[in-house]
């Protein structure tokens, strides 16, 4: 089992930056896939980006030259970088590690899917 928590959020304005962390309570080195999810108010959670072990990386075109993931798997922990922010950036953002992110790259689904409880990004006009 594997805990996941999201760090980073806040209030910004627009055009402005915020770097998200996801600390993993145990290894993430075995975990292929491993993303960064959004959900506004009154819309379903959207990918944002994901990234493999071997750096393949997707992101969703909304974000594409705005927002970069990084992984640590020495200490654990996913980066999502968001610059340019925009007010439709506005949402809870979810680290993901496991079957959901893994089918959204193509790949088989996990046996696991962990979620982080989210942190809230706001930004205003």
């Amino acid at each position: 089992q594997v805990q996941l928590v999201e760090s980073g959020g806040g209030l910004v304005q627009a055009g402005g930056s915020l770097r998200l962390s996801c600390a993993a309570s145990g290894s993430i080195f075995s975990i292929n896939a491993m993303g960064w999810y959004r959900q506004a108010p009154g819309k379903l959670r959207e990918l944002v980006v994901g990234i493999t072990n071997g750096g393949r990386i997707i992101y969703a075109d909304s974000v594409k030259g705005r927002f970069t993931i990084s992984r640590d798997n020495a200490k654990n922990v996913v980066y999502l970088q968001m610059n340019s922010l925009k007010p439709e950036d506005t949402a809870v953002y979810y680290c993901n590690a496991g079957s959901t992110t893994a089918q959204a790259m193509g790949f088989r689904p996990y046996e696991y899917d962990y979620w982080g409880q989210g942190t809230q990004v706001t930004v205003s006009s």
